[in-house]
């Protein structure tokens, strides 16, 4: 089972039989809320038939097709659909099946890019301590969380880490924090120590999710894009967890007022339906790319799963449950009341921080006798009162459906309330 404790869940199983709504049922019928949209991936509900319909029509139509020199009418129109949520100029679209695949695919796209223009040499990719990029080869290595590293190897050469910015300064802050925006200076540092055309791109997460949420401190994202600028590096915004109104914007580069080179994208894509992800690209980007090369592929890489038509049929009626329900609206006007009921278990002895922006949440706990032990406590404590959260190692992470409303809030935290008072 994947990033699961396989000998204790055997002992005590968890599982999730049923869903609807803002609800999972466990396989004794007991009825869970769900404090964690899926896995940040069903932000509007569960049992959507708008989506299930979508799917099964397009199944009826065209199950599949190879996405090798072949098309398809869903992956452009998705693509189009796509283009008008992004921030202006990255208009240009490449699917894939997961988060993993899309930050390999962003990191391929910025080095071809650069060997295009004649700067072959830009090989390094910086990423950041703390961040998580997924779990392919090139993901683990830009990433910064060490239990996704230390067991696989040296990872792919040339990547060098900023400094995290969960600093003592800005604990308790919900938003950005006002300290540590000097922090992005370790991007100016790795370019005097190796010079800024040996860099290709420089990703991170705009909002750390897996770690814990770490919202950006103020000015910092406009450092690190002034700096990728004045060097000609790439910036790639991994909005795999933000992308979708997880800020209250369609994604964090508009919550934020910055703009990426490259963006990806999943999660929320399909409403967690259908495994898809995507990568968005400045126009710039990808016709470098396409008309360095007068003849053929230009671009070679793809998976077998690129652009499903099922996929691409899931995304397209999740796109319109969005706007149709006005999502990103209500989950903009449901962060007040988040933030408020997030912000109140700082009553806790055992709270030691607490962060949030939008619809995203992290509380940290005092560590118990070994690290880890009590936020899985708090994971099988509140799996057993009736909420379902992600835990990663001691820190509890919140990110509620955007159709939740605040009675589903007050239920939310009444159940972290209770298993924290019992610790």
């Amino acid at each position: 089972m994947p990033f699961t404790a396989n000998r204790q869940f055997k002992q005590q199983p968890r599982i999730i039989a049923r869903a609807e709504g803002v609800h999972y049922w466990n396989d004794r019928g007991e009825k869970l809320v769900d404090g964690l949209s899926g896995l940040f991936c069903t932000p509007a509900g569960h049992g959507r038939r708008e989506i299930r319909d979508a799917v099964a029509a397009q199944l009826e139509r065209l199950d599949y097709a190879p996405p090798f020199q072949f098309g398809t009418p869903g992956s452009f129109q998705l693509a189009r659909e796509i283009a008008q949520l992004t921030p202006a100029d990255i208009d240009r679209v490449f699917f894939v099946g997961s988060g993993s695949e899309a930050v390999e695919s962003a990191i391929k796209i910025a080095i071809q890019y650069h060997r295009r223009r004649g700067d072959g040499q830009r090989l390094r990719v910086v990423g950041r301590e703390k961040g998580y990029h997924g779990v392919n080869f090139a993901g683990w290595s830009v990433g910064g969380m060490v239990r996704n590293r230390d067991m696989f190897g040296l990872g792919m050469p040339g990547v060098s880490h900023l400094r995290h910015t969960h600093i003592a300064e800005n604990r308790f802050q919900l938003g950005q924090g006002e300290h540590g925006a000097d922090l992005a200076d370790d991007l100016q540092r790795l370019v005097d120590l190796h010079g800024g055309d040996t860099i290709a791109a420089c990703i991170v997460e705009p909002i750390a999710g897996s770690v814990g949420i770490l919202p950006p401190p103020k000015g910092y994202l406009e450092k690190l894009r002034a700096i990728c600028d004045k060097h000609g590096i790439l910036l790639i915004f991994d909005e795999v967890i933000t992308g979708f109104g997880r800020t209250g914007e369609a994604f964090a580069a508009q919550a934020f007022g910055v703009t990426p080179d490259i963006m990806t994208m999943a999660k929320a894509i399909t409403n967690g339906n259908i495994p898809m992800a995507a990568v968005a690209v400045r126009n710039g980007v990808y016709d470098t790319i396409v008309d360095a090369v007068p003849g053929g592929i230009e671009f070679f890489h793809g998976y077998t799963w690129s652009a499903h038509p099922v996929a691409c049929a899931a995304a397209s009626a999740t796109l319109k449950i969005f706007k149709d329900e006005e999502l990103f609206v209500r989950a903009k006007a449901l962060t007040p009341k988040f933030l408020e009921r997030l912000g109140a278990l700082r009553k806790h002895a055992i709270v030691q921080d607490i962060r949030g922006y939008g619809l995203l949440g992290g509380i940290d706990l005092a560590p118990a006798e070994a690290a880890g032990a009590r936020g899985f406590a708090v994971l099988t404590g509140l799996f057993n009162t009736g909420a379902v959260v992600r835990v990663t190692y001691d820190t509890i992470i919140l990110a509620p459906p955007f159709i939740a409303t605040e009675d589903d809030l007050d239920d939310l935290f009444g159940k972290i309330d209770a298993v924290l008072a019992k610790l």
